[in-house]
């Protein structure tokens, strides 16, 4: 039963991270637009934010896609998870443990999401998995 589950635990937990990942990303280029998010790492202490802000503006954005389809799952997760650390490092580190006080608890729990879902195979529907079949097929008949 666990192992006929897992594939579908995986498309959802993939696609709730995406979302949030896509929604954290498009909130940097909306709501506070690129110079509002340079100006916020500039003020945090990010080295060359004017780089940063738009460079983590496209990671989250495109890693919030790429999650969602199941795409290139270990660098995404590889570079989600780095980002998350550096949210911890600048922002959330400071403010302790607790969420609720502006805390590194969810962006840590982020980063080990990120981390799982891009080791995992990404379960079903994942374009990973798709394409890492074909391949196989392919490779089997030559």
């Amino acid at each position: 039963m666990v192992d006929q589950a897992r594939p579908l635990v995986l498309l959802l937990a993939r696609i709730a991270l995406g979302v949030i990942f896509l929604v954290h990303g498009y909130q940097k280029f909306a709501t506070m637009g690129i110079a509002g998010t340079t100006k916020f790492f500039e003020s945090v202490g990010i080295p060359l934010a004017g780089v940063a802000a738009p460079a983590v503006a496209v990671l989250e954005v495109a890693g919030g896609l790429a999650l969602i389809l199941g795409a290139a799952l270990p660098i995404v997760g590889t570079l989600l998870a780095l980002d998350m650390i550096g949210a911890i490092v600048f922002v959330h580190a400071a403010n302790g443990f607790g969420a609720a006080e502006g805390g590194y608890e969810l962006v840590l729990a982020l980063a080990a999401a990120s981390l799982a879902i891009g080791f995992t195979g990404g379960g079903a529907l994942a374009l990973d998995r798709v394409f890492g079949r074909r391949r196989t097929a392919e490779s089997v008949s030559a």
